[in-house]
């Protein structure tokens, strides 16, 4: 036991305090404008909740998501600025110029400025609306857009004279136009020095830019961890770990978007021992950053995805990589975190088990319903396939005739603040053994990301089908109060004899979004790890049917827009399903860069 690291979880709470301190007293120096945080708290906190059916169901792509939701830079910004300007100069129809008022849906003859915005569209020509086919009159106008409205109509004026229709230009309106000119020529000049400035800035981006359609996303965790309790404690030491992805995220129409994602990583799981000393067979108290490690810090593609709509639906496609929490809806909003590194620490709290059955290449599609006036709304039904081997052209292999899960799930959204999900997962495990929740490692595969070794060892001798059925939901009572759960059942049928066990996990979280500065996370979350009782067969050390507990607590706090750092604790009772071992607690402290 690292008496080090045991001194720092002791005197953890102690430097929290201080951190929320510190927090609370930064908050109570501004001004807490109601609106304003329940804007920026939709902006920061909204991207984990629309993992659900509703409001926290996700129209955009969930992964997408894991990595996009942060702040920018001042220089993403001027670039999200350039891109938007340019792609508005490439659309002919934004703020286009109008033949008539009549064009303007909002504009009516009882509005008191009507006969002004006839005058100016049919004398000159010089209005322009939005794509939409709206003026928005309404709407309040700074100086420098006044400016350049009033440049188009002197423009306008300019081509008229050249045409030689100058006497469509009267003395008078010549007089007030040189009145208005005079009057704003500070703003034009302004005006047309901040357009030399984009034009030139626009000029260097696209001559040193990386590409036109693709963006790199990247998340780095360091991760300082341990692991307490007796023979375990004894077994294992303090460890340093880490985990990078790079994603680069293409897109060709706007509304698509290509996943290529590179990662590597050196972490790994702890050895939790028994009572006499001897490793057990389980994932329980695996952490998402373990998830998906080459143990060497080498580069692999871990996934690539592609996301495209087609009418109202949205289609996934995967490669490689794909898992079911890719492409629907997991109702774990603060918890999820699809693995990365600013959710739960556990791959237990962070969504069902359910979803971790499978995995590999393959589709889905989710297709929206009960938009207009139902009970449930907005609402969605999604289906998936996904193969653990589809690459390989072996015998019981490839797309179709090798291992896979097929999911189903129909999404509810009971009002704004309640969202409901049922699923269904059939899977085919070929002879070979292997693991129940693989995360797609496939025939034999010895992957396994979480719960314990009797819900999850297949039979090696025999093939397997699986039949799961999940329940989750997530309620959201107010802006700063998040309450999410889950329970799974697990019906595994072997193809040989005494092959058919059954498995069961559930699990219930409470996160306080916002906590002591916006932008913090304080989750709390328990439950159990997938466990089976009375299996045969297995070995010695995994012949335990107590109900192996999983409790965990952990507070992300937000250092910057790019850098967050989360201590948090994970205690698992009877671990390996038997009370006779030592409890085990895993103490870390994760800090996690997001660029």
């Amino acid at each position: 036991m690292s008496n080090l690291l045991w001194k720092t979880l002791v005197l953890s709470p102690v430097v929290l305090g201080v951190m929320v301190l510190v927090s609370a007293r930064a908050m109570a120096t501004q001004v807490p404008a109601s609106s304003e945080g329940i804007n920026a708290k939709v902006a920061q906190t909204e991207a984990p909740i629309a993992s659900s059916a509703s409001i926290f169901i996700q129209t955009e792509q969930p992964k997408n998501q894991q990595l996009v939701a942060q702040a920018k830079t001042d220089e993403n910004k001027v670039l999200e600025e350039v891109n938007r300007y340019s792609s508005e100069g490439k659309n002919q129809n934004s703020l286009s110029q109008v033949t008539s008022v009549s064009q303007f849906s909002d504009v009516q003859p009882t509005d008191w400025a009507f006969q002004a915005l006839q005058s100016l569209v049919e004398r000159y020509g010089c209005i322009a609306g939005y794509p939409n086919s709206t003026y928005r009159g309404n709407r309040a106008l700074t100086r420098y857009e006044f400016a350049a409205g009033l440049n188009a109509c002197l423009d306008r004026v300019n081509e008229l004279i050249a045409t030689a229709t100058a006497d469509l230009v009267t003395k008078q309106d010549l007089a007030t136009l040189q009145r208005l000119q005079e009057e704003f020529s500070a703003e034009l000049a302004t005006l047309r020095g901040r357009v030399d400035a984009v034009e030139a800035r626009t000029a260097e981006l696209e001559a040193n830019q990386f590409s036109t359609t693709t963006k790199l996303v990247g998340e780095a965790i360091f991760a300082v961890t341990d692991i307490f309790g007796g023979n375990t404690g004894d077994a294992n030491n303090t460890v340093f770990q880490d985990r990078v992805r790079l994603d680069l995220q293409t897109s060709f129409t706007g509304k698509d978007v290509l996943h290529t994602r590179l990662a590597a990583g050196n972490a790994g799981a702890f050895s939790i021992r028994d009572n006499a000393g001897l490793p057990i067979d389980t994932a329980e108290g695996t952490q998402t950053f373990q998830v998906g490690s080459t143990t060497n810090n080498s580069v692999i593609i871990d996934w690539l995805a592609y996301y495209v709509p087609i009418g109202p639906a949205q289609v996934y496609l995967a490669a490689t990589g794909g898992i079911h929490s890719d492409y629907v809806a997991t109702n774990n909003p603060y918890f999820e975190d699809y693995d990365g590194g600013n959710g739960a620490l556990s791959t237990f709290a962070s969504e069902s088990p359910i979803y971790r059955i499978g995995g590999g290449a393959g589709a889905a599609l989710t297709l929206p319903f009960g938009s207009g006036g139902s009970f449930f709304k907005p609402s969605s039904l999604t289906v998936g396939y996904l193969a653990s081997n589809a690459n390989n052209p072996g015998a019981n292999q490839g797309l179709l005739e090798g291992n896979y899960a097929a999911l189903g799930q129909l999404n509810f959204s009971v009002g704004d603040r309640l969202a409901i999900a049922a699923t269904y997962v059939h899977g085919y495990h070929g002879a070979g053994g292997g693991n129940l929740f693989d995360l797609g490692g496939g025939l034999g595969s010895t992957n396994r990301v979480l719960g314990t070794g009797q819900a999850n060892i297949l039979s090696a001798l025999n093939a397997s089908s699986s039949n799961s059925y999940g329940i989750s939901a997530a309620l959201r009572p107010s802006d700063k109060l998040s309450i999410s759960g889950f329970v799974s059942y697990h019906d595994v049928t072997g193809f040989g004899a005494d092959d058919d066990y059954e498995a069961w996990s559930y699990g219930v979280g409470i996160a306080l979004p916002d906590f002591g500065k916006r932008g913090n996370v304080l989750g709390i979350f328990a439950g159990a790890e997938p466990y089976s009782f009375n299996r045969t067969g297995l070995p010695a050390n995994l012949a335990g049917n107590d109900i192996p507990y999983h409790f965990e607590g952990f507070y992300k706090y937000r250092v910057s827009d790019n850098v967050s750092i989360t201590p948090g604790v994970i205690w698992l009772t009877s671990p390996g399903q038997n009370s006779n071992n030592d409890d085990a607690i895993i103490g870390t402290l994760r800090t996690t860069f997001t660029f």
